[in-house]
């Protein structure tokens, strides 16, 4: 009797785990996306193609531009519409109410800063050119989630989520939350602050050292009285996606430098990893002109690319383009805060944020002259700020006028140094390093977007707000760009290093990223023979690290404990600081550097340094090198860092042998270097985890060419990497048909897909595709049509 029960069990069991698979199968099957085929799409002023490749990258080939856009929203939402979804949601400050608790702090910023509705002022401060573009792409959303209501992506039924119609807007939301990511100098004038009340002024400046002599500047300066009357378009102010350090590499070589008598340019941003990755291959052909490269879900825009006369890349500025003002709260009337002129009353507004499982959050938010008051939201700014004390933040990307996204679509379609100029000027934020390169030769660069001017100091710790002393007084014009064209050297680079020297005025900024990439693409740059293809793409791959080489002189001074440190020791001698991922050395130092930064620096302060980096090398050598009684501890002078390089080393073997065994030999870089293309959703399902993930073992690190970051890694993956060249770029202007792209993922965020996935073989191995071909060449390369007609 007990067997029967048993096997009817069993059955029983089988049959729901086959029901559940059939279910399931269907959820998946019927969102997947259709390639061929007629499709109507309101709007249209002519029929549209999309011919999708071997790899489902999509060739629209349209009437005009508007009608591409319709077609490319169509093709984004039909693609990557959880992706999507969560950046509109994370441009709004709505995460929360479909994720939970977990997103409520990030939710609480972006509302206190206002993003939606300053996205949805500065729709109305675009040409009705731009505002007919947005518009276009925002239909052929629609269109797709008008038709596919019952056909969501399963990740956002597994949420509760489903989408609204898609406005201009939303679009612009998007733009202003990376624009947050990209711009987190403010975080770095607080720990400033926070190192006031712990160090002596001459210490805590210890922590911050200028780039060593001699680090690449990218452009000679340019004099000018910083102080000089200015039209302000920062008078129309106000007053994760993931990470602090969005970095890349570009550079651009003149035809007289390449085999091919025209320029080559090369682009590799660097951001968070995931799967899918954030970029979105695309390519659009009209009788008005044709565009390709990278684009982004949920934007009608080619942001990093080529078009039939012009190619483009991007690094970010880090330029100082944030001030924290701490106001006081007028003893007497806490509605106000004290300005020069007197108490003036908050700008306030109330709203509440929706959280999924839990009560609404009600939010009170102010804002002041300088800014809105961002101590709250962040209760680590109200702790600095004190009693009776407010933090507000003055930001060039709080403009309720920002036409950036109008000068990206204006870059699309511009034709020659002219007119990419005039495109530009209309850029306001994230600041961003340019590269342009074009067909007749020319090649240029341009630090683009706005930075403040002030009435004095330079932007590097929060400032007294009552006493008006640091008040900005206007941005840096136009003309007043950094900015480079046909430059003598027949080049020009940037790997997020400082764009003008330290004395430059204006001020652009003081807390550039640490210089061992551009250090490392002179050294490229410089070595014999031509610029080609295969060399760009050579020094997109290279993995060799000079903050590695910088550091290992100092490992002389540690004193092996026992054989396992002297066997590394004796590793790291004979190492040329390449981050191979199938050799330990790279493994060995990376655990040394990690160590060193958190004895050196998080221990010795009782702060995080996250903002300023994963490792902070170059502090890290400065103090090694100029102020060695730095590592004294109470009552144990250490004056040559010798039992601090000692304890560091001995501390991470420790964490190897815990973590990897006790064999040397079997340690490898990859093993523990994994990159880390996992699915936001799925990776927390055990049946889907493994389907959806395209981790696999990589090389490079923090400070290559290849970047490999990996800030924020899971505390069981502490050498993961997390961050990385998501796309990477390689223009030809001798013959643009033989442009490179290549993205980490697939073009697709359906796990079935075989487009999830396809891409990022190529990715890992550094090789690339080709955007290119008529109609006619496509169908005959086996391309499938999805035809779009007028409704």
């Amino acid at each position: 009797m007990i067997s029967g029960i048993l096997k009817t069990t069993a059955k029983f069991v089988v049959i729901l785990i086959v029901v559940a698979a059939a279910i399931g199968f269907y959820l998946f099957y019927r969102a997947m996306p259709e390639y061929y085929g007629r499709v109507a799409l309101p709007g249209l002023s002519a029929e549209a193609r999309v011919w999708r490749d071997d790899y489902g990258v999509p060739h629209i080939f349209a009437a005009n531009f508007d009608d591409a856009a319709r077609a490319l929203g169509y093709v984004h939402a039909s693609e990557r519409l959880y992706q999507m979804e969560t950046l509109r949601r994370a441009g709004q400050g709505r995460l929360a109410e479909i994720a939970g608790p977990a997103y409520l702090d990030a939710d609480r910023l972006v509302r206190v800063l206002g993003f939606y509705r300053l996205a949805e002022t500065s729709f109305s401060a675009l040409s009705p050119w731009a505002q007919a573009r947005l518009q276009a792409y925002a239909d052929g959303v629609n269109a797709f989630l008008a038709t596919h209501r019952n056909a969501l992506p399963p990740e956002l039924m597994i949420l509760g989520d489903t989408p609204e119609p898609w406005k201009p807007a939303d679009s612009l939301a998007w733009g202003k939350a990376m624009s947050l990511e990209l711009s987190g100098n403010y975080k770095i004038e607080a720990l400033r602050a926070r190192l006031l009340q712990k160090l002596p002024a001459d210490q805590a400046a210890w922590l911050f050292p200028p780039p060593p002599p001699g680090s690449p500047v990218t452009i000679a300066p340019v004099a000018e009285d910083r102080h000089a009357a200015l039209d302000d378009p920062l008078d129309r102010l106000n007053a994760p996606v993931r990470l602090r350090h969005g970095a890349s590499n570009e550079w651009v070589v003149s035809g007289a430098r390449s085999v091919t008598g025209k320029p080559i340019l090369a682009n590799d941003p660097h951001l968070g990893l995931s799967a899918p990755i954030l970029w979105y291959l695309a390519r659009i052909v009209t009788p008005e002109g044709s565009v390709k490269g990278a684009t982004i879900p949920g934007t009608p825009i080619v942001l990093l690319g080529q078009n039939d006369r012009i190619a483009w890349g991007m690094t970010n500025a880090d330029t100082d383009a944030q001030d924290l003002f701490v106001e006081t709260i007028d003893p007497t009337d806490s509605s106000r805060y004290l300005t020069p002129d007197g108490p003036q009353p908050f700008v306030a507004r109330d709203e509440v944020i929706h959280v999924k499982g839990e009560a609404d959050v009600a939010l009170h938010v102010r804002e002041t002259r300088h800014g809105p008051v961002i101590s709250d939201a962040d209760p680590d700014l109200a702790a600095l700020a004190g009693p009776g004390k407010a933090i507000a933040l003055a930001y060039t990307g709080l403009s309720g006028q920002d036409t950036t996204a109008e000068g990206f679509m204006r870059l699309n379609v511009a034709r020659d140094w002219d007119e990419f100029l005039a495109a530009m000027k209309l850029y306001q934020t994230p600041t961003q390093n340019v590269v342009y390169a074009d067909v007749s030769g020319d090649i240029g660069f341009l630090s683009a977007g706005l930075v403040p001017l002030r009435k004095s100091g330079d932007g590097s710790e929060p400032a007294d707000g009552a006493s008006g002393a640091n008040d900005w007084i206007g941005v840096v014009p136009f003309e007043r760009w950094p900015q480079t064209h046909n430059p003598d050297a027949g080049f020009v680079f940037n790997a997020n290093n400082a764009v003008v020297p330290p004395d430059q005025e204006p001020i652009f900024g003081r807390d550039w990223e640490e210089p061992f990439r551009a250090r490392r693409i002179a050294e490229l740059l410089a070595a014999p023979g031509p610029m080609s293809l295969d060399k760009s793409a050579a020094m997109q791959a290279d993995q060799v690290s000079l903050a590695a080489r910088d550091l290992l002189p100092f490992l002389a001074r540690v004193a092996p404990a026992d054989e396992r440190q002297r066997q590394a020791l004796t590793l790291l001698s004979h190492w040329d600081g390449a981050m191979d991922r199938d050799r330990p050395e790279p493994l060995i130092f990376e655990a040394f550097l990690a160590a060193l930064q958190r004895d050196m620096l998080t221990e010795k302060t009782g702060l995080s340094f996250a903002d300023k980096g994963q490792f902070d090398a170059t502090a890290l050598i400065a103090l090694l090198r100029d102020h060695p009684a730095w590592c004294d501890a109470p009552g144990e002078p250490d004056p040559d860092c010798r039992a601090m390089l000692t304890r560091a080393f001995g501390e991470a073997l420790a964490l190897l042998v815990e973590r990897d065994g006790a064999d040397m030999s079997q340690w490898t870089w990859g093993r523990e270097h994994v990159a880390l293309l996992t699915h936001a959703v799925y990776s927390q399902i055990p049946l889907l985890a493994a389907v959806s993930d395209l981790s696999r073992p990589s090389g490079g690190d923090y400070y290559t060419l290849d970047r490999g970051g990996g800030g924020a890694a899971p505390a069981d993956k502490p050498f993961a990497r997390t961050q990385g060249g998501g796309f990477r770029g390689v223009y030809d202007l001798a013959e643009p048909d033989r442009s490179r792209f290549a993205i980490a993922t697939g073009e697709s965020g359906y796990i079935f897909s075989a487009h999830y996935r396809d891409l990022a073989a190529l990715w890992f191995d550094m090789k690339s595709i080709t955007l290119k071909g008529s109609e006619d060449d496509l169908k005959r390369a086996g391309a499938v049509t999805l035809t779009f007609t007028p409704q």
